[in-house]
């Protein structure tokens, strides 16, 4: 009867000093030692891509963000900050109304089929928006002008990125509404144009927080 409870009790204090073990190097060693090498060696993605302006994080390089005007009185849909380049539509899963900086509460597509009479809509309702936002005096912008990306969401509804095509068709805008000339907006858009991964993967890009920032830093000097 003694050796029973001796062996059992054996047994337990060896399962406990397991699960001790276990738990400090699965559950606090380990994280820190990825912890330490992701803060090390890529302390910008361990922290979210976090982007600054002014000393002070403003977004992240991987989530994109709206440039409206506050709502109006009545207003449920507010208009664009025609100062700012605009991302593309976030037609997403769902919102909140908590945080404005980034409306989108869920990633994901709208699941709208190309013949869906929303969608549709709402690519008209956008491409009409769009020739008319970026026509300025002396530059009209057409319809057939108008990329895709200017008129559709992403999969995720997140993109940061668009086209260098929407990003130039904005620039005579861009440049009207902030007194800078053509030529300052075009060599800012073709400095922040990124090409393709290793020169074969993924499409030219340009990211709008990277390119809004260095537009407000040129503003600034002008």
């Amino acid at each position: 009867m003694n050796n029973s409870v001796t062996n059992t009790a054996r047994l337990l204090w060896a399962g406990l000093r397991a699960l001790l073990v276990l738990t400090l190097v699965t559950g606090v060693v380990y994280p820190l030692v990825v912890t330490g090498i992701a803060q090390a060696a890529f302390h910008n993605k361990a922290n979210g891509s976090e982007i600054k302006s002014d000393g002070k994080v403003v977004g992240s390089s991987l989530i994109g963000q709206s440039y409206n005007l506050p709502l109006k009185k009545g207003q449920q849909t507010p208009d664009a900050a025609l100062q700012w380049f605009q991302g593309r539509p976030a037609n997403g899963l769902g919102s909140n109304s908590v945080n404005t900086q980034y409306k989108l509460i869920l990633s994901g597509a709208t699941n709208l089929a190309a013949d869906n009479k929303v969608l549709i809509q709402q690519v008209k309702d956008a491409k009409a928006a769009v020739v008319k936002d970026n026509s300025v005096p002396g530059y009209t912008v057409t319809p057939a002008q108008v990329p895709a990306d200017a008129v559709t969401s992403s999969g995720s509804g997140l993109d940061p990125d668009i086209s260098p095509a929407y990003a130039e068709l904005q620039v005579h805008r861009v440049a009207e509404k902030n007194g800078l000339s053509v030529t300052q907006v075009e060599k800012l858009v073709e400095d922040h144009t990124t090409g393709r991964t290793l020169g074969f993967i993924g499409e030219p890009r340009v990211n709008v927080l990277e390119l809004n920032i260095a537009l407000k830093d040129l503003t600034k000097g002008s």
